[in-house]
């Protein structure tokens, strides 16, 4: 399993165009321009999304392997994580299919996509299929969790070995202020996240790292750090620093959060 990074950065999402940001990164050459710009100011990964002509998001085999061949020349040292994202497009089927086509690395994975609450018993057989097949091709899955009770769900899957795991270690994304009105996270959003691990975690090693939405990311990142966590920035969340000041690029967001933690 690879370590999750201290710091990752999410440039563009599945769903913010340049329309949001100009400087947005949306083609290969861009993400590996912010890549570099995001690594220099301290990021030790990337959350990688791709699109296609049109800046559409896609699942894309041959345009991760791109991606990804150039983030290893221009940035070696920084661990790369592709999404497995249905952004409303892909079925659980064909994520999966396209990751393990993809064969990558790191991945992050929804459990709700994976996983929801209206899955059958065949598709939870191809689930359970997938993350064994992660766990003994070396694919280091982060699962992506959104709300406190999915905490207690997640571990609840993992018991019943729906989400087979490696040993008993895992790492989570929590993620803060999606069912928020207008994806406004607040720092309080995170304690019951916290909660529902130390309540169920027992002999697991669980990493976890957030990511926010809104102008508070760079204070919900700060709260995860002070206790323990690991954190996720970029234009994917947010695009406002603490001050409501809009950011230059993902760059000045790791910068002013890395000054804002050493405050």
């Amino acid at each position: 399993m690879l370590p999750l990074p201290e710091l990752m950065i999410a440039p563009n999402g599945a769903r913010r165009t340049k329309a949001d940001h100009p400087e947005l990164p949306m083609t290969i050459p861009e993400i590996v321009e912010c890549a570099r710009e995001c690594a220099a100011e301290g990021a030790d990964g990337i959350h990688a999304h791709v699109r296609d002509a049109q800046g559409k998001h896609v699942l894309d085999v041959g345009l991760y392997q791109e991606l990804t061949r150039e983030l290893a020349l221009a940035v070696p040292e920084m661990t790369v994580q592709v999404t497995s994202e249905a952004a409303g497009i892909y079925q659980p089927e064909q994520q999966r299919s396209i990751i393990r086509e993809l064969h990558p690395a790191y991945v992050s994975v929804a459990m709700r996509e994976m996983l929801d609450e209206k899955s059958d018993e065949h598709n939870k057989r191809q689930a359970q299929e997938f993350y064994q097949w992660a766990n003994d091709g070396q694919v280091t899955i982060q699962h992506i969790i959104y709300s406190a009770d999915d905490v207690a769900e997640w571990f609840a899957r993992v018991d019943a070995g729906l989400i087979p795991l490696v040993g008993n270690q895992a790492q989570l994304l929590f993620v803060l202020g999606r069912y928020r009105k207008d994806l406004e996270s607040q720092q309080e959003d995170l304690q019951p996240f916290i909660d529902k691990l130390r309540q169920y975690q027992g002999d697991y090693q669980i990493e976890w790292a957030v990511c926010a939405f809104g102008v508070a990311e760079t204070l919900c990142l700060a709260e995860a750090v002070k206790q323990g966590g690991k954190v996720r920035i970029g234009f994917e969340n947010s695009l406002r620093h603490a001050n409501g000041e809009l950011a230059r690029d993902n760059a000045e967001r790791v910068k002013y959060l890395r000054e804002y933690l050493t405050r």
